[in-house]
């Protein structure tokens, strides 16, 4: 299962990406200076929502393109993917990092570097330029 140095590496192979510490000292990748992927500790708040359903391991936090998108996620795997109400109306999923599979996660990393990229150097990415 993934790691957060799977994480670290799949991030930063993408173009014009860096890693930050946020605010809190939490790891996170940023393309252009906009967050797309980063490690989020359950906070009180988050634990009280989720009650026994909470998860203890590392979570990662991942931008998608829209609530859908977020929402589709969540109802295709709800072992790796969950929200808290501190998420609502907002197009990021949290991931159950043990739980994921390296594949899947390069997926989840390319997809929201897409959403966060600026459009011309999301393009040259996908045409392989």
């Amino acid at each position: 299962m993934a790691s957060w140095e799977d994480v670290r590496r799949l991030a930063l192979d993408l173009p014009e990406t860096d890693e930050h510490e946020s605010y809190e000292g939490a790891r996170a990748w940023r393309v252009k200076e906009k967050g797309f992927v980063w490690e989020r500790p359950l906070r009180k708040s988050d634990l009280a929502a989720l009650g026994e359903a909470a998860p203890d391991g590392p979570i990662l936090c991942a931008r998608v393109p829209d609530e859908g998108a977020k929402q589709a996620l969540i109802a295709d795997d709800p072992s790796v993917y969950f929200t808290t109400p501190h998420f609502n109306g907002y197009p990021a999923v949290l991931v159950r990092l043990e739980r994921i599979g390296t594949a899947e996660l390069r997926e989840l990393v390319v997809e929201a570097w897409l959403a966060r990229a600026p459009k011309r150097l999301a393009k040259q990415f996908q045409e392989g330029t």
